[in-house]
């Protein structure tokens, strides 16, 4: 827990961002390093990565990967990765080292396709919405702790897709969750139009309704500017899909700093990875989280609020929208 401990304690708070529902504290840390890694976009637009299925069969949890260029590439948890049989996305945060092959472990979030559309994948441009993350990020943790490796609940992913769609009103003939970031791609560049990056971020605590959900970091302000709208889109969708959506609720900064404390007091559990580094997964009473740390510096970082009742392989935050409705 070392390096986490000592990015959050760098990482400072500054003045939140508000739209509708959903608040934004940027964290800053002056001294983030250089990326030394392409992101899975970079490499994929420069042709340094090909990601195909297993075999001609194809094998849902398991895609083939290799990096062609000298340099690493780093995939980030819930990154989309769209085309051949159907669309997946990454199980966890990787860092692959250049000129190898790994076999990546993948969940589907297009239940109603496996039929080729393309030879080789594409990036998304997504991530996973944030409720659903959380949940797929303890299923992952669940079964590395069983020895089970990088996997994931797909039932559960596909039944939460499913679940989203209805609620917002989405119809999708593959049941897929990039139809329905494109349903509200209106909407959700309302969310990117008022959130802006300031200097020196790296990160940022998200909440919405008042309430504290999550908090994401990357060990430098390269790599978080990047993923900047694919993040702000996971927590939009989620803040649409409230049933306060259009109200603002104010959230102090202690709740925010609060929980960076929570994280600060988790214990961690290490798990070699597929690729460099090692992934982190993490725990306290209020909080649950991953990361990926490579020679004791984070390069990315995600945790959750936990909600009371939540469990190794329990159900949280996605049920506030259950809630909604219930009523």
């Amino acid at each position: 827990m070392y390096p986490i401990k000592s990015f959050l304690e760098i990482a400072k708070l500054a003045r939140k961002q508000v739209h509708r529902n959903l608040t934004i504290f940027p964290l800053l840390a002056p001294d983030g390093i250089e990326p030394e890694y392409l992101t899975l976009e970079q490499a994929l637009d420069k042709d340094l990565i090909q990601i195909t299925e297993l075999n001609t069969q194809g094998s849902v949890p398991e895609l083939r990967l290799q990096n062609l260029g000298k340099k690493s590439v780093m995939i980030i948890e819930g990154e989309e990765l769209v085309g051949a049989k159907q669309n997946r996305i990454v199980n966890s945060s990787f860092l692959i080292s250049g000129k190898t092959e790994v076999v990546l472990p993948v969940s589907c979030v297009e239940q109603g396709r496996w039929s080729y559309r393309s030879e080789a994948f594409e990036s998304g441009k997504k991530m996973m919405p944030a409720s659903l993350r959380r949940e797929h990020q303890k299923d992952v943790k669940f079964s590395l702790k069983r020895g089970r490796g990088y996997q994931s609940d797909q039932s559960r992913i596909w039944d939460n897709i499913s679940e989203k769609s209805a609620r917002m009103n989405v119809e999708s003939p593959t049941h897929a969750m990039a139809d329905v970031y494109e349903s509200y791609e209106g909407k959700l560049s309302e969310f990117i139009n008022k959130f802006q990056l300031i200097e020196w971020q790296v990160g940022a605590v998200f909440a919405m309704d008042g309430k504290i959900l999550g908090l994401e970091g990357f060990g430098c302000h390269d790599t978080f500017k990047r993923f900047f709208d694919k993040l702000v889109k996971s927590y939009a969708l989620d803040a649409l899909d409230s049933r306060d959506a259009s109200q603002k609720e104010s959230v102090p900064p202690n709740k925010a700093r609060r929980f960076i404390e929570s994280t600060l007091k988790s214990k961690g559990e290490n798990h070699p990875s597929i690729g460099l580094g090692t992934n982190i997964t993490f725990e306290f009473r209020t909080v649950s989280g991953a990361a990926l740390v490579n020679d004791d510096q984070v390069l990315h970082l995600s945790a959750f609020k936990k909600e009371k009742g939540d469990n190794a392989s329990g159900v949280g935050y996605q049920r506030f929208s259950q809630r909604r409705r219930r009523r």
